[in-house]
C-alpha cells in the first residue's frame, strides 16, 4: 500500500463511549463495530491499495478522482453532495473530479461532534463543515508536499487550483493524479495538527458560496442510485408486515395461517418476538414473491390481545395533558429565570393561553423498507436510515447477536423528515430472514407507513404572560406536555439535567421556548405524558420541538402586543435588545425581522378588507446550534373563515451558505412542509390507533394550494448554520398572526381551520 496521510481525531463527544440502550427490554445493548472477518466498510468499493487516502472521509484514486464518504444520511436534502462541496474547497481539486459514496455504520464514520451518524436537527452541516474543511486542507498539504519534491520547488510557493499544484515561477506542474501514482504523499496529522491548520477566510473561497451542479443528481436521474426499496439479494424472498388496530401495546394470541397456505409461493408466518421493543403484536407473512406475500399476509386469521391502549384517543390524551399541567410538581424545568411569581403579583395585565398541535405523519414518499440476510456470523441490512448508529442496534437486538456482528449498507433516503431516525423496518426483515434462512426484504404498504409512524406528538402548551404599566413583558410561564420522543430512545447522553437539577428532560419537546428575547422572569417546565408515550410512541418530525413551541411564543408575543396596545414588530424588537445571553443571536434575529418587514411591506402597504400580514421570528433548532429566520405570511380570510395565504416571505441567517441554490430549496421546502402543518395536516388516535390510513384522510398541502415564497439568505461569512427545519417553525405562528390581523380571529390550535377562524371572527 502507498504511503498516505493519516489524520487521526480526538475521542468525539461523549456519545461514542457510551452504550446506548435499545428500549427497556434489551437494555446493556452496547453498540460495538469491533472488527469481524467479512465487514465492509459500505456497499460502494473502499479505497484500494493504491489510492491515497488523506482522512476517512475520502479517498484519491490514480486517476485523480476524489470521492468522498457522507456519513450522512441523503435523503433528497444533498448533504452528501454538500460534504463533497466543503472538502473540495479546502483540497483544491476539480468539481468534475469529484464523487459521493454513503458510509455504512462503521464507528469510524460517527459524526466528528455528536459520536453518533445522526443525521438530524439541520446539523450536518453546522457541525462538519469545520472537521470536513480540515480534513480537505490535510489532503491539500500533503499533496502539496509531494509536488514540491517533484518539481523542485518550495511548498509554500506552488499554487493549487483545480486538481493541479504549480509552481508559478517555472511554469511547471502536476496533477493530482501524478502525485497519487507516485505514491511521495506521505506527511501524517496528529488531532494537534489538524486544529492548527490555517483555513481559507471567506473572502478567499472558490467553491463554498457557489451553486455547483449537485453530485448526486446524475445517478438519480440514470437510475444507478439505490434506494432502499431497490435493494434486491440473490435467494431473496419477500415479507409483508400485518400490523394490529392498535399503535401500539397488542400481543399476538393465535395466527391461523390455513388460508395462508393455499397461496402459491408462501413460505411461512412469522409472529415477531422483538426484545427491543420497538414493534408490538406484528406478523410477518412471507413468500416468495411481494404479491403472493400479499396475498398470504391478507389470508391470515390473527387474534390480539389489544393491551392497555386500546380505549384511548387524542381525545383521552389531551385530558391527560391539562390534568397534568395542572399539578404543581409535575415535569422538570429547562428555564427557570427570576421570580415569575412575584412578577405577577406587580403586573399590570396578565395573560394567559393554551395551545395545542395535533399528531402529525412524516409520510416520506419512499415508503419504509428494509431487507436483510445472514453470511456466516454477520447480519447484512440494506435501508435508507438517518440513525445507523441506533438501528444498528435495533437490528442486531431483533437478531440477538452483538451489534458487531451488524453491518448497514446505507441506501439513498427517498424522503426522511426524521421518519428514517427509526429502526422499526429492519425487526421484521431481520426476524423473518432468521425464520426462513434466507435473504428477506420488508416494504410497507402506505397504510402500515401511516398507521405505525412514529408520529409528531400531540402537544397541549399552557402559556401565562405578564406586562407592566408600560406594556412591557415582565414574566412568563410556559408548559409544554407532550410525549417525549428522544426518552423513548433509551440514549441517557441525549437527554439534558433540568435547570433545578431534579432529573433529566427531553430537550427535543422543549427547544425554542428558551428564546432570544429579553424576559426577566421566565420559566419553562417540560412535561411527559405518559399516556401518550405508550399509545402512540413519538418521534421527530422536521422541525422538532420548535414546530410546537414556537407556535406558542409567537402568538403570544402578538397577544401580548395586541394587549399593550403595541406593534408586534415593535414589541419584538423592543424585546431583542441582546440583553445578558441574549446578545450575538438576538440582534442577527433582529436583523431578519426587519428585512422580513421591508421585504414583505408590512407595515407600509395599505391591504384590501380581509388581508392581513403576520410575522414571526425564531432560532431554530436548539439555542446552541440556532439559525436566525423569520416569516411575514401575508393572508386572505374569507367570511366563511376559508383562510388562503398569498405569500411567504422568508428571511434567513446562515452564516455561510455553502450551496446557495440548495440553501435557498431548503428553505423554500421547509417553510411550505410549515405551512402544510398549520392548516391541513392532523392525525388522530381513536380507540387506540391512528385513524388516518392513507392521503385521502390525511391531507398534506397540494401544489395548487401552495403560495408564492419569496426567500431571501443572509450570509455573512460567520459560522455555518442548519436550513432544513428553521423555516417549518416559523410559518404557523405568522399565518396566525395574519389572520388576527385580517379578520381578528385569534387562533391557538393546530391545523387551523375555516370553523375555528369563522368562531374567532364572531368573537
Amino acid at each position: 500500500m502507498n504511503s498516505h496521510v493519516k489524520v487521526t481525531q480526538s475521542e468525539p463527544a461523549d456519545l461514542s463511549r457510551r452504550s446506548f440502550l435499545v428500549g427497556s427490554a434489551a437494555a446493556g445493548l452496547a453498540l460495538g463495530y469491533s472488527a469481524v472477518p467479512g465487514m465492509l466498510g459500505a456497499d460502494q468499493a473502499f479505497a484500494a491499495a493504491s489510492n491515497f487516502d488523506p482522512s476517512v472521509w475520502y479517498s484519491i484514486a490514480p486517476d485523480g478522482i476524489v470521492t468522498v464518504t457522507s456519513g450522512k444520511a441523503d435523503m433528497g436534502q444533498h448533504i452528501a453532495s454538500t460534504m463533497a462541496q466543503i472538502v473540495c474547497e479546502e483540497l483544491g481539486a476539480s468539481w468534475k473530479d469529484m464523487r459521493v459514496q454513503l458510509a455504512s455504520n462503521d464507528p469510524k464514520y460517527n459524526d466528528p461532534v455528536l459520536g453518533a451518524q445522526v443525521t438530524g436537527g439541520s446539523w450536518s452541516t453546522m457541525m462538519n463543515f469545520d472537521a470536513m474543511s480540515r480534513a480537505g486542507a490535510a489532503g491539500r498539504i500533503a499533496l502539496t508536499e509531494a509536488a514540491a519534491a517533484m518539481l523542485g520547488a518550495p511548498a509554500d510557493k506552488l499554487v493549487v487550483r483545480n486538481s493541479t499544484i504549480t509552481d508559478p515561477k517555472s511554469k511547471k506542474s502536476v496533477s493530482f493524479a501524478e502525485i497519487v501514482k507516485s505514491g511521495k504523499a506521505t506527511k501524517t496529522f496528529s488531532a494537534d495538527d489538524l486544529k492548527a491548520i490555517k483555513l481559507k477566510t471567506p473572502d478567499q473561497y472558490t467553491m463554498v458560496g457557489v451553486s455547483v451542479p449537485q453530485l448526486d443528481i446524475p445517478m438519480k436521474t440514470n437510475g444507478t442510485a439505490k434506494y432502499g426499496i431497490d435493494v434486491m439479494l440473490p435467494g431473496m424472498v419477500y415479507g409483508k408486515v400485518v400490523t394490529p388496530p392498535v399503535r401500539y401495546g397488542a400481543t399476538v394470541k393465535s395466527v391461523d395461517d390455513s388460508a395462508a397456505k393455499k397461496v402459491p409461493g408462501f413460505i411461512q408466518a412469522v409472529t415477531l418476538d422483538d426484545k427491543t421493543t420497538t414493534t408490538t403484536g406484528w406478523v410477518v407473512a412471507v413468500a416468495k414473491d411481494y404479491a403472493a406475500a400479499t396475498k398470504a399476509a391478507a389470508a391470515l386469521k390473527i387474534t390480539y390481545d389489544n393491551g392497555p391502549n386500546a380505549k384511548l384517543s387524542s381525545e383521552s390524551i389531551v385530558a391527560e395533558a391539562k390534568r397534568l399541567q395542572g399539578l404543581d410538581d409535575s415535569g422538570f424545568f429547562f428555564v427557570k429565570d427570576g421570580d415569575t411569581a412575584a412578577a405577577f403579583g406587580t403586573a399590570a395585565k396578565v395573560l394567559e393561553a393554551e395551545y395545542t398541535t395535533s399528531i402529525n405523519i412524516h409520510a416520506p414518499m419512499e415508503p419504509m423498507t428494509a431487507a436483510a440476510e445472514q453470511k456466516g456470523d454477520i447480519w447484512h441490512v440494506y435501508t435508507g436510515n438517518q440513525f445507523a448508529t441506533r438501528s444498528g442496534a435495533i437490528a442486531a437486538g431483533a437478531a440477538g447477536v452483538d451489534p458487531k456482528f451488524v453491518v448497514m449498507h446505507q441506501q439513498w433516503l427517498g424522503g426522511g423528515f426524521g421518519r428514517r431516525l427509526e429502526g422499526d423496518m429492519l425487526v421484521p426483515a431481520v426476524q423473518a430472514s432468521k425464520a426462513v434462512g434466507k435473504p428477506v426484504k420488508i416494504i410497507y404498504t402506505r397504510e402500515h407507513d401511516m398507521q405505525m409512524d412514529f408520529t409528531r406528538p400531540l402537544t397541549y402548551q399552557k402559556v401565562k404572560a405578564g406586562l407592566d404599566g408600560d406594556g412591557k413583558l415582565i414574566a412568563m410561564n410556559h408548559d409544554v406536555v407532550a410525549a417525549w420522543p428522544t426518552k423513548r430512545w433509551g440514549i441517557p447522553a441525549f437527554l439534558s439535567p433540568s435547570v433545578d437539577k431534579k432529573g433529566a428532560l427531553d430537550a427535543f419537546t422543549v427547544n425554542g421556548a428558551d428564546f432570544f428575547y429579553s424576559v426577566p422572569n421566565h420559566n419553562v417546565r417540560a412535561i411527559l405524558n405518559e399516556m401518550a408515550q405508550t399509545a402512540t410512541p413519538s418521534g421527530q418530525l422536521r422541525s422538532v420541538a420548535p414546530g410546537w413551541t414556537f407556535w406558542a411564543v409567537e402568538s403570544m408575543i402578538d397577544e401580548l402586543a395586541n394587549a399593550a396596545g403595541k406593534d408586534p414588530a415593535q414589541f419584538r424588537i423592543a424585546l431583542l435588545d441582546g440583553k445578558g445571553a441574549n446578545n450575538g443571536g438576538a440582534q442577527r434575529l433582529r436583523n431578519t425581522l426587519l428585512t422580513a418587514m421591508g421585504l414583505s411591506g408590512y407595515g407600509s402597504t395599505t391591504l384590501p378588507k380581509g388581508e392581513g400580514i403576520g410575522l414571526a421570528c425564531v432560532s431554530s433548532q436548539e439555542r446552541a446550534t440556532a439559525s436566525w429566520t423569520s416569516c411575514a405570511a401575508h393572508v386572505a380570510v374569507a367570511p366563511s373563515g376559508e383562510v388562503k395565504v398569498k405569500k411567504l416571505t422568508i428571511v434567513t441567517d446562515v452564516g455561510t451558505q455553502v450551496h446557495p441554490d440548495n440553501v435557498r430549496a431548503q428553505a423554500e421546502g421547509a417553510a411550505l412542509w410549515g405551512l402544510s402543518m398549520a392548516l391541513y395536516e392532523k392525525a388522530t388516535l381513536k380507540d387506540g390507533g391512528l385513524e388516518q390510513t392513507n392521503f385521502d384522510s390525511y391531507t398534506p398541502m397540494r401544489m395548487s394550494q401552495a403560495p408564492e415564497v419569496a426567500v431571501h439568505v443572509i450570509a455573512n461569512g460567520d459560522h455555518a448554520t442548519g436550513v432544513g427545519e428553521p423555516a417549518v417553525t416559523v410559518v404557523a405562528p405568522a399565518v396566525g398572526n395574519a389572520i388576527f390581523n385580517a379578520c381578528g380571529a385569534r387562533v391557538r390550535s393546530l391545523p387551523i381551520t375555516a370553523a375555528a377562524v369563522k368562531a374567532g371572527m364572531k368573537a
